[in-house]
């Protein structure tokens, strides 16, 4: 029922209640304090007593039924209207009595037109009072011996003057108080719908906090999205959710829950950003709502379909300004998703991307101080290795110099010649462990230098190959050159050190009696030279570690197999500044077979 239909309705009621209470006072008047009445007179005064009960009674049940929202204004005019009538009687029948004040009953009629009408009806009814007026006074002249004799213009004229000014005062302030109550009902309303709001809004908060606080409560990825999860399914149930990100390029699967979740989209899946959802949300920073999916318009919704799923919610992970992935929720109704949900996944949206960053935050600081400790105990370990490989040369140089001050002429020529050799290999091998870390050094700093020309490479792999060939004959070395290889821009001696170290891995871990084979040739716009050996191979959890500073696989720490973990580290070093790769492929008891590829660009 609207507020207009309300008002008219209390209004009704209680003129119908002023005409009840006015029944007494006319029965007083009636049978008490009027006398004399002219034949027939008080019969008419008792019918219009009874008239006036009739009308309070029937226009109070009236106003209480239904009838009265139909026709409330029609209803109300008529009710005015049997007034009149009742007053009208009144005021003809009274006119009998000397000095008699039944004329101000029209006051009656004048308020209640105001109430009604406001202004207008207090305007309009002295115009209908003004004949009544006339009848009035030309019915005392008329019918009843009353002074002041004769007609009496100013009995007419002068009542309906103050009627008028009654009438403009009382409408004119019963239409002030309409207007206030309306703008009081207007702001009454604003408040229950700005009270409806903040409530709304307090839910939403309230259920944003609690996720937020599922979010946070772990620093452990699938822990915290585990109770996130569980706290969403209580504020906004879904038939299947899932955060995605993007990577590279790629949408990958962060956290997914529901319907085809190990199936369609499962965690840790990827799939190219193109033609999907995640795309439009990385494009536009902004909530998507797809009320009905049998129509797909991107990739992933065909799928989504054949589960029955059709309607869908996706708001941005925001990083600043920047989209970096999506929390997405979806139903199996179309449009299945109201406004104040909308509004509580977008705001979900920005909870999740910062919770996603500060964990991603974590797991990179972890991993990082995860990284340092281990490189703390390579280094500690890389101490402690050339503290070894240095006492032992140096116990043989020092131990066979002093044998040769202390027992030279005891000694014969082959003995002395013996001792002199193995100083001069430990030397070298000092040396060149030496070399190793100051070229290191170097690296580290920036300060490594080259001197670019063009390489022969082919040359460089034959001579490499012979040289080691006479300095050891237990391995046999085979040089593979296919065909006539470009020439490539870079530092030969630098490239021959990368060449050396991988014979010298390849020879070292090789069994006595077993090859080494050297290939090099051309592969499109690069030249590759493949050096494999048939040793023990490195086992694939090992094949990152031994190209790291310090790094030495299981196989190169085995007994009899000595190194400091540097020369890998050094050689692809040289060859990624050469613009070059470095890799290894290998199995558990397969060998092993370290790739060099150079660009043949770099060489124009």
């Amino acid at each position: 029922m609207t507020p207009d239909i309300d008002r008219l309705r209390e209004t009704e009621r209680w003129i119908a209640w002023v005409r009840l209470a006015a029944v007494p006072f006319a029965i007083v008047e009636v049978g008490l304090l009027s006398t004399d009445y002219p034949p027939g007179y008080e019969g008419w005064a008792w019918a219009t007593t009874g008239l006036l009960a009739v009308a309070g009674v029937g226009f109070f049940l009236l106003s209480r039924s239904e009838v009265f929202a139909g026709a409330p204004r029609l209803i109300g005019l008529l009710g005015l209207t049997v007034d009149t009538v009742i007053v009208a009687v009144f005021v003809l029948i009274y006119q009998y009595e000397i000095g008699s004040p039944v004329n101000q009953l029209f006051f009656v009629l004048l308020v209640e037109a105001a109430v009604r009408y406001g202004i207008r009806g207090g305007l309009l009814m002295p115009l209908a009072i003004a004949p009544l007026l006339a009848l009035a006074e030309w019915w005392r002249e008329s019918r009843f011996d009353n002074p002041p004799h004769g007609y009496q213009p100013d009995h007419i004229v002068f009542p309906w003057g103050l009627l008028t000014l009654t009438g403009m005062i009382v409408g004119w302030l019963v239409d002030r108080l309409r207007k206030k109550t309306t703008t009081s009902e207007a702001q009454v309303a604003e408040a229950e719908l700005l009270r409806d709001e903040l409530g709304r809004r307090a839910d939403v908060l309230e259920a944003a906090t609690r996720c937020a606080r599922a979010l946070n409560s772990s620093l452990d990825l699938d822990e915290a999205f585990e109770a996130f999860i569980r706290e969403l399914r209580g504020f906004v149930p879904f038939d299947r959710m899932a955060i995605v990100l993007e990577e590279a390029g790629t949408a990958q699967v962060l956290a997914v829950a529901g319907v085809g979740a190990e199936v369609v989209f499962s965690r840790g899946s990827r799939q190219p950003v193109g033609q999907t959802l995640l795309d439009e949300i990385l494009r536009s920073g902004q909530t998507v709502y797809r009320e009905d999916m049998t129509h797909a318009r991107y990739s992933e919704e065909r799928e989504f379909g054949e589960l029955g799923l059709r309607s869908r919610i996706a708001a941005p992970l925001l990083h600043g300004p920047r989209a970096f992935g999506m929390i997405s929720l979806v139903r199996r109704e179309p449009s299945g998703f109201n406004t104040q949900e909308v509004e509580l996944v977008g705001l979900l949206g920005r909870l999740v991307a910062s919770a996603v960053q500060n964990i991603r935050a974590y797991e990179a600081e972890r991993n990082t101080v995860e990284e340092l400790r281990r490189l703390s105990a390579l280094r500690a370990d890389f101490v402690s290795l050339v503290s070894h490989e240095l006492r032992a040369p140096m116990a043989s140089v020092v131990g066979s110099a002093q044998t040769l001050r202390q027992r030279w002429r005891e000694l014969n020529p082959d003995q002395r010649e013996s001792f002199l050799a193995l100083i001069g290999s430990e030397t070298e091998r000092l040396a060149a462990l030496v070399a190793d870390v100051l070229d290191t050094s170097r690296i580290d700093a920036g300060t490594f230098t080259y001197r670019f020309a063009d390489v022969d490479l082919g040359a460089l792999v034959r001579d490499s190959v012979a040289g080691l060939s006479l300095t050891q004959e237990e391995v046999s070395v085979v040089a593979d050159v296919h065909g006539e290889l470009p020439s490539v821009r870079g530092d030969r001696d630098r490239l021959q050190q990368v060449l050396t170290n991988l014979l010298d891995n390849a020879v070292k871990f090789s069994p006595a009696g077993e090859e080494v084979r050297v290939s090099a040739f051309q592969q499109d716009s690069r030249v590759r030279i493949e050096v494999s050996d048939r040793g023990p191979g490195v086992p694939p959890d090992q094949q990152r570690v031994i190209f790291e500073k310090f790094g030495r696989g299981n196989t190169a720490g085995s007994p009899g197999t000595p190194g400091t973990g540097l020369g890998l580290y050094i050689a692809r070093s040289i060859v990624e500044a050469h613009g070059g790769v470095l890799e290894v492929s290998s199995g558990p008891n397969a060998g092993a077979t370290f790739t060099l590829s150079l660009p043949v660009d770099s060489a124009r």
